[in-house]
């Protein structure tokens, strides 16, 4: 099934979460000099415009980014990701949003390398659009990103980032997220993934990142947040996480600072709030 388009759901909350902790991953992976390997294994279209049609609809990013855009001043994580959403739209005024494919482009450096990955035909097609212009450092894959993450691992510099953000249109979705990590562990352990999940009334939702650090990573970091109480009839995103395998060990004191100024920002009520777990040798 390939139903989902993230253009409906661009800046929104979860948007800002897991951008503001890439960015921060990304800054700390490129105060070493040696070669780094960054991956998205569900790319989407790269970036949006916050007035299409997609993004009109929903509004979805008036809750997320936009509470943020404006404001100051902002813990170190969220002000980091704040300019960079700002450098991304000439003259100041709020009507694009960069994916993270744009994000981790930004972050190359001239001997590191970037594979994006997506399967969705409509979506390629301005992942195409939105890297154009020649650049040997970065690579375009029409396909499962699960499937093709086998045959980058381990990278040639034995450092990599590599972001996992599927759709979870399907319960199956959920298996195949822990799969594609017990899998890449065992390939390259010492790798920093990303995993991105939503907070779902879903059984699967709720054990994902259980199931995930049941992988026994070296290290890792779960964070959460909720932007509201669960919807009385199951349906409806309330919030999302993250689970970082191999993080920096200043990340948890970082979200320590930022989280309740995102809960703040973007609550909608009593019921919003945040978690953060770790374990870091």
């Amino acid at each position: 099934m390939l139903s989902y388009r993230h253009a409906f759901h661009a800046g929104n909350h979860a948007d800002v979460l897991k951008h503001s902790v890439l960015l921060a991953l990304l800054d700390h992976l490129g105060h070493k000099d040696k070669p780094l390997t960054l991956v998205d294994t569900h790319a989407g279209a790269g970036r949006y415009a916050l007035d299409s049609a997609q993004a009109d609809k929903t509004g979805e990013w008036r809750d997320g980014i936009a509470r943020l855009y404006t404001r100051q001043p902002l813990p170190d994580l969220l002000e980091r990701y704040r300019r960079a959403v700002l450098a991304f739209n000439r003259g100041g005024e709020l009507r694009f949003y960069p994916g993270s494919p744009m994000l981790l482009h930004g972050a190359l450096r001239a001997e590191d390398r970037l594979r994006l990955f997506e399967l969705h035909p409509t979506d390629f097609g301005f992942l195409e659009k939105a890297f154009a212009a020649t650049d040997r450092r970065v690579a375009l894959v029409r396909e499962d990103g699960f499937h093709g993450l086998k045959s980058l691992l381990p990278p040639p510099s034995r450092r990599a980032l590599v972001v996992v953000d599927p759709a979870y249109e399907r319960r199956e979705e959920y298996a195949a997220v822990v799969d594609a990590l017990r899998e890449a562990l065992r390939r390259f352990a010492g790798g920093c993934y990303m995993v991105w999940y939503p907070r779902l009334q879903k059984p699967e939702s709720k054990l994902v990142a259980r199931r995930l650090i049941e992988l026994s990573p070296p290290s890792w970091l779960h964070v959460w947040l909720d932007v509201d109480r669960p919807a009385h009839d199951g349906f409806g995103m309330h919030g999302s996480g993250l689970v970082v395998f191999n993080p920096p060990w200043t990340l948890p004191q970082d979200l320590a600072a930022a989280m309740p100024v995102l809960v703040e920002c973007l609550g909608r009520g009593e019921r919003a709030r945040f978690g953060v777990d770790s374990h870091i040798p």
